[in-house]
């Protein structure tokens, strides 16, 4: 029998935060990079029980399993449930290619009443609640890594970066943290 390599979790029990914001390693989760033209959206959204968003910037959530708007006829869907996207998927009439991602990403949580400020430092983009609602989601970078930005909630954040660039994105935000704490 033929040994098996495990792979140890990226982050692994790693903590990290201030007063005012709290870094934590997401929950593991299976991810998928999904692409399609529009007339599969809703063949694909019914085998995925979740709704595919078709307009930038949004999500579509439903039993611990979202769907992030990243371009006109892509989405990267993140299941906390353990359900095998990809079988889901094989049963759908739609023209699509679906990617299992699970193992390339690393997801982390940002939150609390600092958790804007602390993303701030090292993302362009306007996070403010107006701009940037819950539900809002975009690929976008942090410091000098690709990142998506989900909101889940008015203080969350999940922070989705590959696997490679883990230990920078989480330190990035440990500083981003501790100065938005000041």
């Amino acid at each position: 029998m033929a040994e098996v390599a495990i792979r140890k979790p990226a982050l692994s029990g790693l903590l990290a935060g201030s007063a005012t914001v709290r870094l934590t390693v997401a929950p593991v989760a299976t991810r998928i990079s999904l692409r399609a033209p529009a007339e599969s959206v809703s063949a694909l959204s019914s085998a995925l029980g979740v709704t595919l968003p078709t307009a930038p910037k949004t999500s579509g959530s439903a039993g611990g399993r979202s769907a992030l708007w990243l371009g006109p006829d892509e989405w990267l869907v993140i299941d906390e449930t353990g359900s095998d996207l990809l079988s889901l998927l094989s049963g759908a009439a739609a023209l699509h290619s679906a990617v299992d991602v699970s193992h390339r990403n690393v997801g982390i949580t940002v939150s609390g009443p600092g958790a804007e400020v602390t993303l701030s430092g090292g993302c362009p983009q306007d996070l403010s609640l107006e701009i940037f609602p819950v539900g809002a989601c975009s690929r976008t970078i942090f410091g000098k890594a690709e990142i998506v930005l989900f909101r889940t909630e008015e203080d969350t954040f999940r922070v989705e970066c590959w696997r490679s660039f883990s230990d920078y994105v989480f330190g990035l935000l440990a500083e981003g943290a501790e100065d938005a704490s000041h």
